[in-house]
Parts: C-alpha cells; sequence; structure tokens
C-alpha cells in the first residue's frame, strides 16, 4: 500500500467512525445538552494527553459560541486549582479509557460537592462513566493509526462531538450571528459588524482649501495630504467640491488650462459624502465601490468637513464590503 492509499483510508476509517456515531447518538445527547444549557456557571473541561489537547479545543469553541467554558488539567486541579469549580459549574471530562489516573483521581472531589458531570469515555464500565451524571459513548471500531494504538480516530471523534455539543447549543440558545462577531472583534465578522465609520475616517491634517484657492496652492495641498485629493469648502467652510488627481490630468487636457485659475474650476462639483460617523465601515466601503471612488469625505450635520475615509484605510483595517 502506498502513501496515498495509507492517507485515503484514514479518511476512510475516521469518516466511518463519524457516521457511526451520528447514527448511534441518543437521549443522552440530549441530556448532556440540557444540562450544560441549565448550567448557571461555567462549563469546565478536563482530561489528559490527547484528550486534554482534545478538551483546550472544545473550550475554545464553546466559549466562543455562547457557553462560557475554560479547560482545567486534571493535575492542576489536584494541585489547589480545583477550587476553580463553583457549585453552579458542570464538569466534562474526556478519557477514552475512563480510567486516566490524574483524572479518576478528582472525580470523587467533583461529585463531593454535587458538581454536575459529563463523562465522555469509550467505556461504559469504566470509573468516568460509573461517576458520570450523563455518559457519552466516544468508542471507535479502530484507530486510523496501522498499529491501533495511537489516538487518531478516537481523537477525530471526540472533537467532532464537541462541535456537535457546541452547535445545538447556538441552536438552543438561538445563537445569531451578531452574537458570534461580538465574541470576535478582531475578526472579518466582527470588523463587518461593529468597526463604524468614526473608527477608521482621518480627522487630522486634513488636505482642505478654500473655493478661491488657486490651483498651484491646491497641488501643493493634495501632496502634502497624502490622499491624492483635496477637499474645498466655501466662505461658510461647508463642502462643495473636491479636487483629486484625475481631474488634475483631465485639466491639463484643456486649452485654457493655467495654474493660477482657481482650483475650483477644474474640481469635481457636489461630490459625494456622507454625514453618518455611526455607518458602518463594510457599509462605506459598499459606497465607495458602488461610487467608483477612493475618498469618502464625511461631514457634520451643517456639511462642515470633520474627516476623511479612504479605500485604503479600510481595506488596511481588513473590512470587507457585506
Amino acid at each position: 500500500m502506498d502513501l496515498i492509499q495509507i492517507a485515503q483510508e484514514t479518511f476512510r476509517t475516521e469518516a466511518e467512525a463519524l457516521l457511526a456515531m451520528a447514527q448511534r447518538l441518543d437521549h443522552h445527547f440530549l441530556d448532556a445538552i440540557a444540562l450544560i444549557h441549565a448550567t448557571k456557571g461555567k462549563l469546565i473541561i478536563t482530561g489528559v494527553g490527547k484528550s486534554g489537547l482534545v478538551g483546550a479545543k472544545m473550550a475554545a469553541t464553546f466559549a466562543s459560541t455562547g457557553t462560557s467554558s475554560f479547560f482545567l488539567h486534571p493535575t492542576e486541579a489536584l494541585h489547589g486549582d480545583l477550587g476553580m469549580i463553583g457549585k453552579e459549574d458542570t464538569v466534562l471530562a474526556i478519557s477514552s479509557s475512563g480510567e486516566s489516573e490524574e483524572l479518576t483521581k478528582i472525580l470523587p472531589h467533583i461529585k463531593r460537592f454535587n458538581i454536575p458531570l459529563i463523562g465522555l469515555t469509550g467505556h461504559g464500565d469504566s470509573s468516568l462513566a460509573h461517576y458520570a451524571d450523563v455518559w457519552l459513548d466516544i468508542s471507535v471500531e479502530k484507530e486510523a493509526c496501522p498499529l491501533n494504538v495511537a489516538p487518531t480516530t478516537s481523537t477525530t471523534l471526540t472533537m467532532a462531538l464537541g462541535d456537535a455539543l457546541a452547535v445545538a447549543l447556538m441552536k438552543q440558545r438561538g445563537f445569531k450571528k451578531e452574537d458570534f462577531a461580538s465574541f470576535h472583534p478582531g475578526g472579518s465578522l466582527g470588523k463587518k459588524l461593529f468597526v463604524k465609520v468614526k473608527d477608521l475616517m482621518r480627522t487630522e491634517s486634513l488636505p482642505v482649501i478654500k473655493h478661491d484657492t488657486p490651483l498651484k496652492e491646491a497641488v501643493v495641498a493634495m501632496s502634502e495630504g497624502k490622499l491624492g485629493t483635496v477637499l474645498i469648502v466655501d466662505e461658510n467652510e461647508r463642502f462643495t467640491a473636491l479636487l483629486s488627481d484625475g481631474d488634475l490630468r483631465r485639466a491639463l487636457m484643456q486649452k485654457d488650462f493655467s495654474m493660477d485659475r482657481p482650483a475650483l474650476v477644474y474640481a469635481t462639483q457636489h461630490p459625494k459624502s456622507y454625514s453618518n460617523t455611526e455607518l458602518l465601515a463594510s457599509e462605506a466601503l459598499e459606497i465607495i465601490e458602488n461610487e467608483r471612488i477612493q475618498l469618502l469625505p464625511i461631514t457634520d450635520k451643517e456639511g462642515k468637513i470633520i474627516g476623511t475615509l479612504h479605500i485604503h484605510d479600510l481595506v488596511n483595517a481588513g473590512i470587507k464590503s457585506r
């Protein structure tokens, strides 16, 4: 058997175990969901070795999908951290054999305080299954490992079961996209749903000129502003026009072009602007893309410029249109 075949067999073995698990889900799964959903405190996940690594991932998934959770190593629990488990918490313990020494040592202490325990193990006659209020069977027919000893199929199945619990709880709680984004403010979804124009707009050293400013001075202001644009205001400081580098290039083609004429002569009149600083940055990007512009001036209710939003600022911040 070549290496490609070995890899394919690994996928098949683990996929078959996942399908078998899907078929044997029963009321025990629903009992686990009900227990976690009713938990007023946190869901504490614990396990040793590979089970511990899977547990840490599960805790992270639960925490980001609306179930307050963290991972606690059994050894640390034995040496003082058991106090991190409160009476309103629920413990989810993982052990394929159900007899991991470090884990079994803390089980009596967990039950002594009447803390609900969900056990994930492949042996219904194990210590973990005995202590558990709810036992979920994570047994597999065989590991993908050719020696049938290294945790492979079993860890994949356990991680998938954790995902199934987390997803079911999301549905149970009515967890929405906005809720997920609130736990991931730095992610693309969080940025799309929470970052606003006021968070990204430039407010200092803006290239603003008066309506009667000569073009040669406007070019200097354009260069210093580093936006490829100057904003033109009237005698009352209200935004009236915009001179872009594109406008300047087109002006150069005119027969009566003069650097001494007012920049307003060559500017785009009544350009697009926006005054709602609470507008989502992703929606602002849509406006910029639909209008085929690079800069969106931001004004107050009186039409005075208070900032600018450049497409490069949005892209650099990782903002994507809705």
